[in-house]
């Protein structure tokens, strides 16, 4: 696998001593915010995870290697460089192959990961089953991954632009435990709340770590889906984003947008709809788990 991966020297150092290491994924820098802001916060997201006691791994495709561990050079060159390719499981062949740059999914970021042996992944939201998928049959590849690959995605819930009620439905079917850190409700991305209600409330990373700890002695395969609220101040309430977000729903069907173009679409017209506010709320929720995450990262010992 050496042959493909490369671990960055401070990434590997800390997974030789047994010190906790969180992966990040690219997309968020590549696709999900315009530049600078997607650098800027793709480096505060790193000093965040270090603060709270854990060595940041980003994640990301550079001419056809597989890098964990970004260095800020790297983070900006993925920040500005054009045709990077959003690489799934689907195109991590076809992109090494070739010797393109691509950013990972959340799929993606988790295959990689699990190469590494890293455990911990901290996002910004999940794929799921998208609205309408009972025609369109479009859904994420990162449901899939979480029922079969062993890494625990911390994350401020399911994109809001989804069917979280169907993506649930879907997770448990798949076996995923789903477990909200400090609300009664399933998070739903911008919103605190989505109306769906958690049925795994743990607040504390120290049990969380248990229960991750226990799932894999256990020998039961899958990852572990942790929805974080976005800190309140920082809320869109839900209501409001269901009218932003079913105009956007609008003109994506009007432009006849299909398959992975959908999300960097449908998150771009949010961003307008929102005169901005959507991104700040990105940024704060992102950052949110990257402090939840390492503080389980570092309470986890398996």
């Amino acid at each position: 696998m050496d042959k493909y991966l490369d671990l960055n020297p401070e990434v590997r150092s800390a997974m030789e001593a047994e010190q906790p290491v969180v992966a990040l994924e690219s997309t968020i820098i590549a696709h999900g915010m315009p530049y600078p802001k997607n650098v800027e916060t793709a480096l505060a997201v790193n000093d965040v995870i270090r603060s709270g006691g854990a060595v940041p791994a980003t994640i990301g495709i550079i001419n056809g290697r597989m890098k964990v561990g970004l260095t800020a050079e790297e983070i900006e060159y993925l920040g500005t460089a054009k045709n990077v390719m959003k690489v799934s499981r689907r195109d991590l062949p076809y992109t090494l192959v070739n010797r393109l740059d691509g950013a990972t999914t959340v799929a993606g970021t988790m295959i990689i990961a699990h190469m590494a042996g890293i455990r911990v992944f901290v996002t910004g939201g999940i794929g799921g089953v998208h609205r309408g998928a009972g025609e369109s049959f479009d859904i994420s590849a990162d449901l899939e991954e979480l029922k079969s690959t062993d890494v625990v995605v911390v994350c401020a819930g399911v994109k809001s632009i989804l069917d979280i009620g169907a993506t649930l439905e879907y997770l448990e079917t798949a076996g995923v435990p789903v477990i909200t850190v400090g609300s009664d409700e399933f998070p739903a991305f911008y919103s605190r709340k989505s109306g769906f209600k958690s049925e795994c409330r743990i607040d504390s990373p120290r049990e969380i770590a248990d229960l991750i700890s226990l799932k894999y002695t256990l020998g039961l395969r899958g990852g572990i889906l942790i929805g974080c609220p976005i800190p309140e101040k920082d809320e869109i309430p839900f209501h409001k984003m269901e009218c932003i977000i079913n105009e956007a729903l609008h003109k994506c069907k009007a432009a006849d947008i299909t398959g992975k173009r959908i999300t960097p679409f449908l998150l771009d017209e949010i961003k307008t709809l929102t005169s901005g506010s959507s991104l700040d709320a990105n940024i704060s929720l992102v950052l949110n788990n990257a402090k939840i995450g390492a503080e389980i990262a570092a309470a986890l010992k398996i």
